[in-house]
């Protein structure tokens, strides 16, 4: 359709001032790049001093829309108009970026075999009774099915840089998954007017306790992969979050506290990512895994275990298969079951919307800061303002949750045999509060698999928020290390096991927050770093919490 076709539907009084034909495809290839470079900006990695457009052309071969759903007006009183379409974009773009590192490397890398496919929403809100009968559109990519692309340096190889090839790509993805994935939405005044109200705003609070990971695959060729977590909801350098590096360990403990904001719970998820520290090189991805907010209840805390994988797209494809679905599918294929390995990483999650501030604020403190965690278990007990002068309400305040944890070990079952001879084991168990260090054992069981113990511990808790119960089982070796070590010599084929392997037969690692929530319970756990065995037992919080400044 040319002007001349256009004004031949509308006479002059009624054609709208907004249209406009452009009969070069330049100035859009420019206020998309000016409009982009801003976000790759906010994606940038750190290993990137610069990263701009050299050229951007949108090439002859345009994107197609195709309308999949649209919502017809029956009534005045509906506000909006939305519709869904489809895009396919496969076509000749020319796009060059500028890198610059900063160890001063300036590279050309282009983009190349650009193939999309996606739904976007577009809004039309709110509807009005003057022409064209709305005020503004918000449009949203509801759905991104497929972003493929190459990357090339131009005059040389890519790969010459490690790390650089994954950066850049990380980079695209995310600012294409963040800037214009819903909840984003990008607003267009049609006619004047405020159209705050369709901005994107905070609607709650997210805390997330990380608090271990079990059996992470090791990275390194000597010694054992250094892990840290990188953990978001969107992909913001300035919003995502990364745990400490915890040195030459797969099975890393480390009961730390996040919080994110949600702009949209009923969409959003939570992202993390273990990576491998590998120092002044780019951290290699050991294993990611997400969890939607629609799985959290508002206001309950919940704990979860969820399955590491390789790429995000094969734990959402592969959600609801089960665990014996792989197996199957890839037998006699055991190269691509590797894709699919799973482990493990413990999360502790809360959301609440803005509208439970009233549930959860701290009474002493109207300006005070606690983490919404904290702010659960602020009426568990009598609390006492440590605050001088009056109270400063501008300071931060953390909530000191103090007690008496009860910890009955009630039994085991189905423990390894640890004796080498007989196939037995004498098992006792270790139990320590790991801020304070305190310990207690209970005593050996001669000869079962099956122990019971029914003995009672108490500890003292300075900090139940922030502290961890660990429980090991041990075997009780008779003979002392002396008898070990002869019975060693009779088995050639341990060669150098440290004997003290011979006596560890499990742990289990729990964090408070339950027994701080329910007060007391009974429960069986699995033992980590065993072949087999649970212990059951029983745990009971006696609360005496105090608010200190931090």
């Amino acid at each position: 359709m040319t002007v001349d076709d256009s004004r031949k539907l509308l006479s002059p009084e009624f054609y709208p001032s907004w249209v406009v034909f452009s009969q070069r495809q330049k100035a859009a290839s420019e206020l998309i790049k000016a409009n982009v470079e801003p976000v790759l900006e906010q994606y940038r990695p750190v290993i990137l001093s610069s990263l701009t457009f050299s050229r951007f052309t949108l090439g002859t071969v345009a994107p197609q829309f195709t309308v999949l759903q649209e919502f017809q007006l029956l009534k005045m009183e509906v506000k909006e108009s939305p519709w869904s379409w489809r895009c396919n974009g496969d076509g000749n773009p020319s796009i060059i970026l500028d890198i610059k590192t900063y160890l001063g490397v300036a590279l050309p890398v282009q983009v190349k075999n650009i193939g999309f496919t996606g739904v976007f929403r577009l809004i039309f809100r709110p509807l009005v009774d003057e022409f064209p009968c709305f005020g503004a559109v918000c449009y949203s990519l509801r759905q991104k099915k497929k972003l493929d692309f190459t990357l090339k340096v131009i005059g040389g190889d890519i790969s010459t840089i490690p790390g650089l090839s994954d950066a850049i790509e990380s980079t695209i993805r995310d600012a294409v998954e963040d800037s214009i994935t819903w909840p984003v939405r990008k607003v267009i005044p049609i006619l004047p007017g405020d159209y705050s109200d369709l901005e994107l705003k905070p609607v709650g609070t997210l805390e997330v306790k990380l608090v271990q990971a079990k059996e992470l695959t090791n990275k390194d060729i000597i010694g054992k992969s250094d892990p840290f977590a990188v953990l978001y909801v969107r992909p913001l350098r300035d919003r995502m979050k990364k745990s400490r590096t915890i040195n030459n360990q797969l099975n890393p403990v480390w009961n730390e506290h996040f919080e994110f904001v949600i702009e949209d719970a009923s969409t959003q998820h939570l992202v993390v990512k273990i990576f491998d520290d590998e120092g002044l090189q780019s951290a290699e991805l050991i294993g990611c895994a997400q969890i939607q907010l629609t799985e959290l209840q508002p206001g309950k805390v919940k704990d979860v275990w969820l399955k590491l994988v390789k790429d995000l797209d094969i734990q959402r494809d592969n959600k609801n298969r089960g665990q014996d679905f792989l197996p199957v599918v890839f037998a006699g294929h055991p190269q691509l079951l590797v894709l699919f390995q799973e482990f493990d990483v413990h999360l502790e999650l809360l959301y609440y919307p803005n509208g439970m501030e009233n549930e959860l604020t701290n009474p002493f403190a109207q300006n005070s800061s606690m983490t919404s965690l904290e702010k659960v278990f602020k009426n568990g007990g009598e609390a006492k303002d440590l605050v001088e002068n009056g109270g400063e309400g501008n300071k931060r305040r953390e909530v000191i949750v103090r007690g008496v944890l009860t910890v009955t070990v009630i039994s085991a079952d189905d423990l390894a045999p640890a004796d080498l001879v007989g196939g037995k084991a004498d098992p006792y168990v270790v139990l320590t509060l790991k801020k304070s260090e305190s310990k207690n054992k209970t005593r050996v069981v001669n000869e079962s698999l099956n122990p019971v113990w029914n003995q009672t511990f108490d500890f003292v808790v300075e900090d139940g928020l922030h502290d961890m119960l660990i429980l090991e089982v041990w075997d009780h070796d008779t003979f002392g290390k002396l008898g070990s070590c002869v019975v060693l010599c009779i088995f050639e084929d341990f060669g150098s096991l440290e004997v003290s392997k011979l006596d560890y037969m499990g742990k289990c690692i729990l964090t408070l927050t339950r027994v701080l929530l329910e007060g007391e319970y009974k429960d069986t756990f699995p033992l980590d770093d065993a072949k087999s065995g649970t212990i059951n037992l029983h745990l009971k919080w006696n609360p005496q919490p105090i608010y200190r400044d931090s």
